[in-house]
């Protein structure tokens, strides 16, 4: 209906957009969610437990119009200093492919100066439903210089925000969401790597290799076993800047993997895990 009556209706959206920004104010008849349960396998069996997933869906077509003239910031956001480089996603000309090449590039130049590499899976809990607010605002305007009016509308766009759960005719209360970035939104992903970016300067100061492709985060160390647990233990307060944010690392979805000639892989063999960030990860094949 909205593109088959664009003419009447462009007129209206547009007096509402820029009334939202005149005023630093976002609707908030809009702020209300319906979130969907889906069952991420098609099957479970009798003892273990059905995984669901949240699909959020906002109730009016209108926000996402919105928001993405709010996307507007996002060259802003891309172009600071304080944005981590080595993020992919999220970013024109970085895809999952120059992500891998990126990781085997680092990954060959340790073979050949005859050192191994470990390569650290970090997985982070709910990433997006745990994001601090007042942290988040604060970021963008300390690191991203995003003050003003795009700083008030914003702290109203994430203030106030709630939902409801829709299964079939059936609805459950209301609920106030006081954490996270809007899922299903246009705005979730840029904002979410705004809040993750200083990430990559703690990871950095070790003289660690990494990279990062949303809330996904590889770390690769070139080594030699001699010295592996020494190295490894450099990584103990990014735990810590994951828990100062208001970010879980779980332990047991993250992984950890050698890389190397078979020669650098035998001098290995003895380790079975690695302690990672104060996490002790089981080593793949």
């Amino acid at each position: 209906m909205l593109k088959s009556c664009a003419d009447i209706f462009a007129l209206i959206i547009a007096h509402l957009a820029n009334l939202s920004f005149e005023q630093g104010r976002f609707p908030t008849k809009f702020k209300l969610a319906q979130v969907l349960p889906l069952l991420k396998k098609s099957r479970c069996g009798p003892v273990s437990t059905c995984q669901l997933q949240a699909d959020f869906k906002y109730l009016s077509t209108i926000v996402k119009l919105i928001e993405r003239l709010v996307l507007r910031l996002r060259p802003h956001l891309l172009s600071s200093g304080n944005f981590n480089p080595l993020q992919s996603a999220y970013r024109t000309g970085h895809s999952t492919e120059t992500a891998l090449l990126f990781v085997l590039d680092n990954i060959y130049k340790s073979i050949d100066s005859l050192q191994l590499t470990t390569v650290v899976c970090l997985d982070i809990s709910a990433a997006f439903d745990t994001i601090s607010h007042s942290t988040l605002l604060q970021r963008l305007c300390e690191e991203f210089v995003v003050a003003g009016m795009p700083s008030d509308w914003l702290r109203s766009y994430l203030s106030n925000r709630s939902y409801y759960v829709k299964l079939g005719s059936h609805s459950s209360p209301t609920v106030n969401c006081t954490f996270g970035v809007p899922q299903g939104s246009v705005l979730e992903l840029i904002l979410f790597a705004a809040y993750i970016s200083p990430l990559s300067r703690v990871i950095s100061s070790h003289g660690v290799g990494h990279h990062q492709y949303a809330d996904d985060t590889q770390l690769f160390l070139a080594m030699r076993a001699s010295t592996m647990q020494a190295d490894l233990l450099k990584l103990e307060d990014v735990k810590s800047w994951f828990a100062k944010n208001d970010l879980l690392l779980n332990a047991d979805k993250s992984e950890a993997m050698m890389i190397g000639t078979s020669f650098q892989l035998r001098s290995a063999a003895t380790f079975s895990t690695v302690t990672v960030a104060n996490s002790r990860l089981t080593v793949s094949s």
